[in-house]
């Protein structure tokens, strides 16, 4: 079931699902707020939990306005792609052979067939992307295995409109956004590592933060860091 409630110029969607606990979350690009609420929970009692979290949800809304945005993507030579945190500028090299991504100094060479539109572009830069993530994640994983006693049962990486990362903490499985590859590589492990303690504790409870805290002291300086960075220029949705 999904509602909605007004608190003056402010929309909060909320979704009742089969869950112990309510959840805030404000989502980019605008700061759109949406609640999770338990299915028992009544619209009232949301209504004051969301009322007591004024003040998180407007300081959440300015960072997010605040952030810098890509423009859209073209794929055109000369512009600014990141990879691990650094800037490159994009060299295209069309030749009659397969498409190909090299990093070389400062620029990220494309290789592309003659004639190969932005949308083909585009999907040959996704997939490397992803492939970058896919090298650097499983070695993460084996470092913070033991040091959490947790397993990871299976990894998943894809493009993700609404956030960093997922865990379903039931499955062991963990879920992370292709963006990450974009971020410097502490930013990477702090997601990694957030999204494993959620093996531990599926909530973002005090428990969860303590554990944070414990495994990870500067997380908060990680997080910081990654929300510097642009975000892609899309307008996401949940």
């Amino acid at each position: 079931m999904e509602t909605q409630i007004e608190l003056g110029d402010l929309t909060v969607d909320v979704v009742f699902k089969d869950i112990k606990n309510i959840h805030l979350s404000v989502y980019p690009p605008n700061g759109r707020v949406h609640i999770s609420a338990p299915a028992w929970m009544n619209i009232d009692s949301i209504r004051v939990f969301a009322i007591s979290k004024l003040g998180w949800i407007k300081q959440q809304q300015q960072k997010l306005q605040a952030q810098a945005r890509e423009t859209p993507r073209e794929y055109l030579d000369r512009e600014s792609h990141y990879v691990w945190g650094e800037r490159y500028l994009l060299k295209t090299i069309e030749v009659n052979a397969a498409p190909s991504v090299e990093l070389q100094k400062s620029h990220l060479l494309l290789q592309i067939r003659p004639g190969t539109d932005t949308t083909k572009r585009h999907a040959i830069l996704e997939a490397w992307y992803r492939e970058q993530l896919k090298q650097a994640i499983p070695p993460l994983i084996a470092k913070w295995e033991p040091q959490l006693g947790v397993e990871v049962a299976r990894l998943f990486v894809q493009r993700m409109k609404t956030r960093w990362g997922s865990c379903n903490h039931r499955a062991g499985n963990i879920r992370l956004n292709t963006e990450l590859t974009k971020k410097p590589p502490a930013c990477l492990e702090y997601i990694v590592v957030h999204e494993m303690l959620h093996l531990l504790e599926p909530t973002h409870n005090a428990h969860f933060v303590a554990l944070l805290d414990r495994f990870m002291p500067n997380w908060h300086y990680h997080r910081d860091q990654l929300n510097r960075f642009p975000v892609s220029h899309e307008d996401w949705e949940y």
